[in-house]
């Protein structure tokens, strides 16, 4: 009976360590695994979430960076871009050199995308053709007259997470 005691006992701080990993780590054990590769192979390590860079952005006109986030919307046309949550703004995420597009059907599903993000303004001509793409109605493109400065992410590659 001891011996039962002592074996469970193991397993269950096994089990309690295992989930305690940060999420980092359980990105990393399971990425070659659970993930499909866009762009330039990148690996899941050190990737951090988009929550949180606002605050690495802050002193630096742009950083190069590895992000993991969920994807909010992606163009419907082409999946040329996708939209980032980030704390409460979003981020356009763009592909280098208009190289690798992701999948249409990928809205909130998980991805770790790895460039450059700064903040840029984009033309009212582009906020309307963004929202076409993204299949707002014309009285919601009507609506939009003033350009925006907004967070925005060239990503040279990314991991989509697969059976979402």
């Amino acid at each position: 009976m001891k011996k039962i005691f002592i074996s469970v006992s193991i397993a269950l701080s096994i089990f309690v360590f295992a989930c305690s990993n940060s999420s980092s780590e359980n990105i990393e054990a399971n990425a070659a695994a659970n993930w499909n590769s866009y762009g330039d192979t990148i690996t899941a390590d050190n990737a951090i979430e988009a929550a949180d860079l606002i605050t690495k952005l802050e002193g630096h006109n742009s950083l190069n960076i590895k992000l993991h986030a969920k994807v909010d919307e992606v163009c419907k046309k082409k999946g040329c871009w996708m939209n980032i949550p980030v704390g409460d703004k979003t981020m356009r995420v763009k592909f280098k050199d208009y190289g690798f597009f992701m999948p249409m059907d990928c809205d909130g599903k998980e991805v770790i995308f790895e460039g450059k993000a700064f903040y840029d303004t984009t033309t009212v001509e582009m906020l309307k053709h963004y929202a076409h793409d993204g299949g707002k109605s014309e009285e919601e493109i009507a609506k939009i007259i003033e350009p925006e400065i907004d967070l925005s992410f060239e990503a040279h590659g990314v991991l989509l997470k697969d059976g979402e």
